[in-house]
């Protein structure tokens, strides 16, 4: 497989996607704070911003208490509850990705993605031909956000599972995210259940992928070393459990040969817990100590 060039890749993933907008600003979104909660190191706000004229994304954003330098993104899972997981609500602890890193001092924004936890919105009455193109727009008014605050000087995207490709895809596309952990977010197209992509497929993801692709991973324009390398060189590190069901921890490791080359040493790590579909403890602190090392330069 010959690898395309960043450029080719991100034209080639709009086929799938749909275009990515122009942006409507490039002013930081306006935003509204619903509550704010107090906690030990960081205080917890529940806002919305507005990611397009009349469209407000509900988030948390988690300001440390001292001045922070560094700023992550973190994307939740397909559990409904969506933000909330992330910034330390509810028992699924290994899913508190926003509340750690905000423990160590990360400023750190955790929205909804479209049609989960509080942000109920038809992305296709809006001209969008995937959620998947609606979160990279959103994601990338994150960011604006978190760079507008004083003292900002690098960001991260932090996501498991449906954030762990959410993460990948903002990174490919934003040029201003310096490191990126993904958590069981991706493995090669042939690999994801023997080659069948239904699940890639439906209106939460990117229809094009049946009406157009016919769910055959040879007929996709891209495939994941092609957006991997569409990050590098910047910082990848990858959480690639042995027994995860959702993606084939053989078609990581086929991806990250193909694309691993592009990366410094340094800037790239993957870990491979033996766990099913989930982010365990010690590879969550693998992931913040690559973090801290890489967003310190």
């Amino acid at each position: 497989m010959t690898l395309l060039s960043r450029t080719e890749t991100l034209a080639r993933m709009q086929q799938v996607m749909g275009p990515l907008p122009a942006a409507a600003s490039t002013r930081p979104p306006s935003v509204r704070t619903l509550l704010s909660e107090q906690f030990p190191s960081y205080t917890r706000h529940k806002i919305t911003y507005e990611a397009e004229p009349g469209d407000h994304v509900p988030a948390w954003l988690l300001e440390p208490h001292a001045p922070a330098t560094r700023a992550a993104i973190c994307l939740h899972s397909t559990q409904r509850s969506g933000k909330d997981e992330t910034a330390g609500i509810g028992q699924r602890f290994s899913r508190h990705t926003a509340k750690e890193l905000a423990e160590r001092g990360y400023l750190v924004i955790s929205p909804d993605y479209p049609n989960f936890g509080e942000y109920y919105l038809d992305v296709y009455a809006l001209g969008y031909q995937s959620a998947s193109m609606k979160g990279i727009v959103n994601h990338r008014r994150a960011v604006d956000l978190l760079l507008s605050h004083r003292g900002i000087r690098s960001v991260a995207a932090i996501g498991h599972s449906l954030g762990g490709h959410n993460a990948l895809f903002l990174a490919a596309f934003d040029e201003r995210i310096s490191a990126t952990v993904t958590s069981c977010g991706f493995t090669s197209f042939a690999k994801y259940y023997g080659g069948d992509l239904t699940g890639w497929s439906h209106r939460g993801y990117m229809p094009r992928i049946a009406s157009i692709y016919n769910r055959d991973p040879r007929k996709m324009p891209f495939d994941f070393p092609d957006v991997l390398a569409a990050i590098a060189p910047r910082s990848l590190f990858v959480n690639a459990p042995l027994h995860d069901a959702n993606f084939d921890v053989s078609g990581v490791r086929d991806c990250l040969q193909l694309a691993g080359p592009l990366f410094p040493k340094q800037n790239l790590e993957a870990v491979y817990p033996d766990s099913e579909h989930d982010f365990p403890t010690e590879a969550r602190l693998a992931a913040w100590r690559f973090l801290d090392a890489r967003l310190a330069q």
